[in-house]
């Protein structure tokens, strides 16, 4: 039986990145039966997801700050990271 931990909506980017990590270091030790080194890697896609969808989420509320021609700063907008 694996000890697969359940994905929350609500789970932090800190905590998905850290259990993210707990999978692949068990992953990479070798020692897990294949069904649950399957279970761990099913897992830790769907956390991969959850924290690109976190960091997109967080991207899309930074904004920069808009300096006009007069070098002093006019407002702000959403940043542009593309």
């Amino acid at each position: 039986m694996t000890d697969v931990t359940p994905l929350s909506a609500d789970l932090s980017f800190e905590d998905a990145l850290q259990r993210l990590e707990q999978i692949v270091s068990k992953l990479e030790s070798g020692q897990a039966p294949l069904e649950e080194s399957i279970a761990l890697y099913e897992e830790g896609a769907r956390l991969k997801a959850h924290c690109e969808t976190r960091l997109k989420a967080a991207q899309l509320r930074v904004e920069k700050i808009v300096v006009g021609p007069d070098g002093q700063a006019k407002g702000v907008e959403p940043a542009d990271f593309g």
